[in-house]
């Protein structure tokens, strides 16, 4: 939905309401990113005289309204001047990126930003088919780098940026799946832990509503088991565990043709079952919805859109409610910024493997099996 172009009634109640869930300032920054997206200048800025010198170490692919309502955002409360280039296919996004945050440069032009010798940290947040052809780029320069997800749209693309990271072990790589560093999931995962045995998980995501001409739906891009249904795959493999995970099996269930609608099962090595149904037919007026319940041992829990908690162990019951919802933003992209060392090929492997499986299994309409090697 274009938020800019609904009634001033109508805005009014989603920028109140989203001062609850998200607080002021992530607020501001959501309404500036709508109208980011639709800037056009009629004479691009002016850029700094010069790019050389070591200002800003952090660049930045890809400046749609992700990037710049979280990406740059949070890189900025981390300290000032950390981002150095942004680019972007659309100048204009990029240009717009550059004003917001004050970076060093801006572009339409990746090289200059994977060849920039002071840039050793990049974010890659362009179109899904595109993130892992950048990050072979930055991985060969010798850069470290931060795939938004999801980080691959096939088995080739896995193929060649698994070489590449085996071809330059000294460059880190990072995933943006955000939510498993949420403080609220790491709560869960810290009781989940004490128990034994395997799990039953449920997941509901009301997701936005996207028309059906809408880039991710282009052969390419992975459609929205990629786009968006691999950030609760992921969960579900922090939940069962990579060791206990595979083989497994996948199953679709969706109506004809669907695009947006549809459920997946999944029966894990350890016996742990897994469900995911994803609906995305009309507008979620307070963004994504997502509700998860899990069984294990004897923790019965459930989270309520990254905002709400209740654990019940026995007769023990604990509630934890955030004031702000949290998804894991922040967490994620400050460990991509100061963290010493990156995700395994282990996991950056499985984790695509798995997604992978949910698409294929959609496309097919039949059961996929997913192993380990």
């Amino acid at each position: 939905m274009d938020y800019t172009r609904q009634s001033l009634i109508f805005l009014i109640k989603k920028v109140f309401r989203y001062f609850r869930l998200y607080g002021i300032s992530r607020t501001v920054v959501k309404v500036r990113g709508q109208y980011h997206m639709k800037k056009v200048f009629e004479e691009l800025p002016a850029q700094h005289q010069s790019f050389s010198g070591q200002l800003g170490k952090v660049g930045l692919i890809g400046c749609g309204n992700y990037a710049f309502a979280n990406i740059a955002y949070y890189i900025s409360k981390c300290g000032n001047y950390l981002l150095r280039g942004v680019m972007d296919a659309d100048v204009n996004k990029a240009a717009s990126l550059y004003q917001a945050y004050n970076s060093f440069f801006y572009t339409s032009d990746s090289s200059l930003v994977i060849n920039d010798k002071s840039i050793d940290l990049v974010f890659i947040a362009s179109n899904h088919a595109s993130h892992a052809e950048y990050a072979i780029e930055c991985i060969k320069a010798n850069k470290h780098v931060h795939i938004e997800k999801p980080h691959v749209v096939n088995n080739d693309q896995l193929c060649r940026l698994l070489d590449a990271m085996r071809n330059n072990p000294g460059s880190n790589v990072f995933l943006g799946f955000n939510r498993p560093r949420s403080s609220l999931f790491c709560c869960l995962q810290h009781h989940l832990r004490e128990q034994s045995g395997p799990l039953m998980i449920n997941w509901f995501i009301a997701g936005h509503e996207i028309p059906d001409d809408h880039w991710y739906f282009k052969n390419e891009e992975g459609g929205r088991v990629l786009g968006n249904l691999c950030h609760w795959t992921d969960l579900c493999l922090h939940l069962v565990g990579l060791k206990s995970a595979f083989p497994c099996m996948v199953q679709a269930t969706a109506p004809m043709d669907s695009k947006s609608d549809f459920v997946f099962s999944v029966l894990f090595a350890d016996h742990s079952c897994a469900t995911i149904s994803f609906s995305a037919k009309g507008h979620t007026f307070e963004g994504v919805r997502e509700v998860l319940n899990v069984h294990k041992g004897n923790v019965l829990a459930n989270i309520t859109d990254f905002q709400f908690l209740t654990i019940e162990t026995i007769d023990k019951k604990i509630r934890q409610k955030l004031r702000f919802r949290d998804h894991g933003h922040r967490a994620n992209i400050e460990h991509s910024l100061f963290s010493a060392s990156g995700e395994s090929i282990d996991y950056i492997y499985l984790t695509a493997k798995f997604f992978l499986a949910f698409k294929e299994s959609l496309e097919s309409s039949r059961p996929i099996h997913v192993y380990a090697d």
